[in-house]
């Protein structure tokens, strides 16, 4: 139950992933099995804001893949129609569209093939706009994936996010087990586990939600700068009930 959980900041993020405007889900980050929901984006975030998320987390599919985003005009009524705080990523590769995006009023970008290939683009970036600058941070088997996750490097996830933290002094990182996204498997505990201890370091966990106890297991992992967990597929399929996830596992 929530009282069993230390009172630190945990949001339960519902996310919308966009390719040509619409929702869709992925599944292992994979455009050829993609599920499209006939859903307006924009009423979905309503949606979600209505069912008590304080946050939602959108991402650009098509920038992803194509390098620039491609969704802007949907990410932009995605934000009049709501209250909450927003956070983008998708092909986010240069300063403009990272101001674009702020003039918009999102709240939070993030930055993952850029950051990963250009460590002092992102440096830069944080210097400039502090935390409102997000590492997406997107691993197959423990290795970093860039690019729309086409292309897997020989990087640990933990190594590199060490080696920021030596010239950074905090980040806030989003941690993607590709391999379970979409998947339902349940979270990578034990590198999630992993990351938490480098410290310095707030992590927003994302990948295989399947269950409302996979909330409740992250939770229970006592650990203060575990500071939300990104929930998509699990509340389009209706495993997930995003009112009774907010209700019991949010703080702030």
């Amino acid at each position: 139950m929530a009282s069993d959980t230390p009172t630190v900041k945990f949001l339960v993020i519902p996310a919308i992933d966009l390719m040509g405007g619409a929702c869709v889900r992925l599944e292992q980050g994979d455009s050829n099995r993609r599920t499209r929901y006939s859903v307006d984006a924009v009423d979905v975030a309503r949606q979600f804001e209505r069912d008590g998320a304080r946050r939602i987390h959108v991402v650009d599919l098509d920038g992803a893949f194509e390098g620039t985003p491609r969704n802007l005009t949907t990410i932009k009524k995605i934000r009049e129609a709501t209250t909450v705080e927003i956070e983008v990523g998708g092909g986010i590769r240069d300063e403009e569209t990272v101001l674009t995006l702020f003039d918009a009023g999102i709240n939070y970008v993030i930055l993952g093939t850029k950051a990963l290939e250009e460590p002092e683009f992102l440096r830069r970036m944080v210097d400039r706009y502090g935390d409102r600058i997000i590492v997406g941070a997107d691993a197959r088997d423990g290795l970093l994936s860039t690019r729309g996750w086409t292309k897997t490097l020989e990087v640990r996830a933990t190594d590199y996010l060490r080696s920021l933290l030596t010239s950074l002094p905090k980040l806030t990182v989003i941690y993607t087990d590709i391999a379970r996204d979409g998947m339902f498997s349940s979270p990578n505990y034990a590198a999630l586990i992993e990351l938490l201890d480098l410290g310095n370091i707030d992590v927003i966990a994302s990948g295989g939600v399947g269950a409302l106890d996979d909330i409740a297991k992250l939770r229970a992992l006592n650990k203060p700068n575990l500071h939300g967990v990104i929930v998509g597929k699990a509340l389009y399929d209706g495993r997930v009930c995003l009112s009774t996830a907010v209700a019991q596992f949010q703080s702030s």
